[in-house]
C-alpha cells in the first residue's frame, strides 16, 4: 500500500555528478560509471542515491531506485526553510540560511540540486570545506533533516501554539 502511494507521487530526479572509473585488466582499460542522483517531490520530500554500472543510463536507473528508497522528510516554512542550520557529512560542511520570498537559491550545483528537489524556493546556502559532491549532497541533506517546523519545537517543549503564536 505505501508502495502504491510512492509510485503515484510524481518525483523530479537531478544527476548532480556522473564519474567514470577505469579498472586495469589485462587487455587494456575498462571502463565503469558511477552517477550521483537526488529525486525529490518538490514538496518536503527528498533522497540521495548513487548506482554504478558499465553504462551511464543503467547507472543514473540504478542511482534514481536507490534514492527512492532513501527518501527522507524535510521541514520547510512556505518556499523557505523555518531557521539556519549547518549540515556535515565527512569533510563537507553546507550551511543553509532562510531567505526572504523572491531571494531564489544562492548555492553551488550540487546543493542547489538537492534544494530543487527538496521543494526549497528560497535559501542562502554556502558550501565549506570539500567540494567532493558525494559528500556536499550528504551534507546538504543532513542539514534539511535537522530542521524543525515551529510546531514542532513547541511540542517538545510542551508549549501550547497559541502561546507562541504560530
Amino acid at each position: 500500500m505505501a508502495e502504491d502511494l510512492a509510485e503515484q507521487t510524481e518525483y523530479i530526479d537531478k544527476i548532480v555528478h556522473v564519474n567514470r572509473v577505469a579498472k586495469v585488466v589485462k587487455g587494456g582499460r575498462r571502463f565503469s560509471f558511477s552517477a550521483l542522483v537526488v529525486v525529490g517531490n518538490r514538496s518536503g520530500r527528498v533522497g540521495i542515491g548513487l548506482g554504478k554500472a558499465n553504462e551511464v543510463p543503467e547507472a543514473i536507473r540504478k542511482a534514481i531506485d536507490k534514492a527512492k528508497k532513501s527518501l527522507q522528510t524535510v521541514a520547510l516554512a512556505g518556499t523557505t526553510i523555518p531557521h539556519s542550520v549547518l549540515g556535515h557529512y565527512g569533510a563537507g560542511k553546507v550551511m543553509l540560511k532562510p531567505a526572504a520570498r523572491g531571494t531564489g537559491i544562492i548555492a553551488g550545483g550540487p546543493v542547489r540540486a538537492v534544494m530543487e528537489a527538496a521543494g526549497v524556493a528560497d535559501v542562502l546556502t554556502k558550501s565549506l570545506g570539500t567540494n567532493n559532491p558525494h559528500n556536499v549532497v550528504k551534507a546538504a541533506v543532513e542539514g534539511l533533516v535537522q530542521l524543525r517546523s515551529k510546531r514542532e519545537i513547541a511540542r517538545g517543549r510542551g508549549k501550547q501554539r497559541e502561546a507562541l503564536r504560530i
